[in-house]
Formats: C-alpha cells, structure tokens, sequence
C-alpha cells in the first residue's frame, strides 16, 4: 500500500487565475510530492495539483510589481503559478519549504526540516530573511523614527545611512559599498520599502543602484506600523488614527458576513495603541483601503465551537468570536488550532492595553 504523503505547510494564499488574469483566496496545501490547491478548505477534493518533482520556485517575484508577497511556482512543463502571501514572513516561509521539498525529491530522499543557517562573512551568503529580523529587534536593530520632510511627517521609518550605519556596527559588511549592495537586495526582495518620492524613484532602477545611502533618504520595515501625515496634495498619504498603531500581528482568516452570513477569507491586521483590527480582500491589488475595522479596546473575544446557524453552514472547528464594545458580533474561523490559540491570545493583550 502506498504511503500517504506528508502535509509539510498549508493555509490561505491568494492565487491567479490560470486562464483569467483575476486573483482569488485559495486553501493550498504543500504535501512532500505536490502542493493542492482547493477553493475553500472545506473542500473534499482539490480543483488542482500540481507536482514538485523537477519544478522551481521565484521569489520575490517582479511579474506583477503592484502585488506584494508574491511568488511563482513552474511546474516541470514550463507552467507558471502566482501565489500571493499576506505578508512577509508567511511568503518566506511557504518558499523556503516549497525549495526544500523539491531538493529532496530530486535527490530521493523524505522531506526533513533542518537549520539553513548560513555564513554572514559575505554578502553574497547572507539569509536576508535573517538579517531583517534582526534588523528588526527593537533593542539592538535599526531604530524606527518620526522624521519630517518638506511639511510632511514619516512615522516608524529610518534613513537609508543608518541602515548602511547599522549593517558596518553590526560587522555585517566590511564597508559602505558592501552594504548599499546588500540594502539593495533587501529593497528588492521587498524586506525594506521606499517611504517618500526619492527612496520610490531609486526603487525603480537596476537592482545595485536601487537603495540611497543618505541621511535624507527615508525608509521602512515591510509590516511595521509606517504611515506619513502633512501638507500633502496625495490624500492616500494622511492615514487615520486608527492605523498608527505598531502591527502586532496579520494573517487570513475565515470571517462571516453581518447581513447573508457568507463566509469569506480576509486579510486581518491587527494594530496596538490604538487597538484596532483592519481586514481586506487579500485577492485586491489596492490594500490601502481596508473592508473595515474592528476597535479592540475593552471588547471581548473568546473561542466559539458551535454556529447558531451549524446546520447549514460547512464551516467547523477553530472558530472564535470578538464582541466589541458597542456589542457588534464578529466570527471568524482559524486555519489550525495554534493560530486560534495565538490570535485569541493578542487580541486580549492589545484590547486591555491600547488606548
């Protein structure tokens, strides 16, 4: 009998259509041998699957520049699939797994996780993922400031020269060149962004010209808490309250509608001081605008098993529910046990503490 295949990954990406160029939420699942793509995970079967065997992975992936967090899978018949992740750290570990699972078909062994921890002596060595999170550390990283430019103020950003500053103290380089070539890698695989006119047009340009070594250059880290406010003729840059709150936490989760109780996967974000979860169309191109907002403070959240409308909906397991203040009723539906237990955990500390 033949042994079942392991499940090494699986949860919401966003994919695009193979034969419409549209992008919907799709439950993927990466097995030792194939990743299966299904419409909603409720689903029986899969509406494809593709093997690993003699395919690769891109990531970043520059094929659609307007998309964050995308990468392509190629099948081993040249066929192209773009996935979608909601944020950072979730495409990095979808492909890291992805490239893993394929170097162990192709040398016929069982998939294992290991350290791929590797020398940082160099540049051309560096794990980029493990840079930025140390980058990151809000004790010994690159410190996030509130600078002002031509009447506008950038919140949670830094200079181009103190990321150049930091990597030399930090003995990540040997000079200023290594490390405006390793800034560049980190803008290109999307790990750093551009936060005003100048560090965007820099962007543009070929990859070891595309990061400014200045103390007037501004940037940001991929999932902080960065916005820009001021005299500005651009009314997407003057954010509302409710978004200057640092992320604590983001993922897609299942989450029912108030009128026709549908459900459809979202993209949660959620911010502290002040609390607020923000969800959207993780399939949009345009994530400036969210669907809505959640205000946290003094709400209530706990675990819910059962759905007063059970019968007729396919929706089970790793539900919970968030009762706001002005008792507006939330349900949402985890992918596992764990992201239940870790989302229900941090919406409590941030709706006791944010303001």
């Amino acid at each position: 009998m033949e042994e079942e295949a392991k499940v090494i990954r699986e949860g919401y990406l966003v994919k695009k259509g193979t034969v419409f160029n549209s992008w919907k939420a799709v439950w993927a699942v990466l097995l030792e041998d194939s990743i299966e793509v299904y419409s909603k995970k409720a689903d029986a079967s899969p509406k494809g699957v593709f093997p690993l065997k003699g395919s690769s992975v891109v990531s970043p992936c520059q094929d659609y520049s307007k998309r964050a967090f995308v990468f392509k899978f190629r099948t081993a018949k040249n066929q192209d699939h773009y996935l979608q992740a909601s944020h950072l750290e979730e495409r990095d570990a979808w492909v890291k797994d992805m490239k893993r699972a394929i170097q162990f078909i192709e040398g016929g062994q069982k998939f294992a996780r290991k350290s791929t921890r590797k020398s940082i002596r160099l540049p051309t060595d560096i794990n980029l993922g493990a840079l930025y999170l140390s980058m990151k550390d809000p004790e010994t990283g690159v410190k996030e400031l509130k600078l002002q430019k031509e009447k506008k103020i950038f919140n949670h950003c830094f200079a181009g020269a103190s990321v150049i500053d930091w990597l030399l103290s930090t003995n990540f380089v040997r000079n200023r060149r290594e490390g405006i070539l390793l800034a560049a890698a980190l803008v290109c695989d999307g790990y750093i962004q551009p936060a005003e006119d100048r560090t965007k047009e820099a962007a543009e340009r070929i990859a070891e010209n595309c990061f400014v070594d200045d103390s007037d250059a501004y940037y940001y880290f991929s999932d902080s808490g960065f916005f820009s406010e001021g005299n500005s003729s651009d009314d997407e840059d003057v954010l509302k309250e409710e978004f200057r709150g640092v992320i604590i936490k983001q993922g897609c989760l299942l989450k029912q509608g108030h009128r026709r109780k549908n459900w459809k996967v979202r993209k949660f974000v959620l911010r502290d001081d002040p609390a607020y979860l923000h969800y959207y169309d993780p399939a949009a191109g345009d994530q400036d605008e969210p669907l809505g907002s959640i205000h946290l403070r003094s709400c209530v959240v706990t675990a819910a098993d059962d759905l007063a409308d059970g019968k007729k909906s396919d929706v089970r397991g790793n539900l919970f529910e968030i009762i706001t203040a002005s008792e507006v009723h939330y349900l949402m539906q985890a992918a596992t046990r764990e992201e239940l237990t870790e989302w229900i955990k941090v919406i409590k500390k941030v709706a006791t503490s944010g303001k």
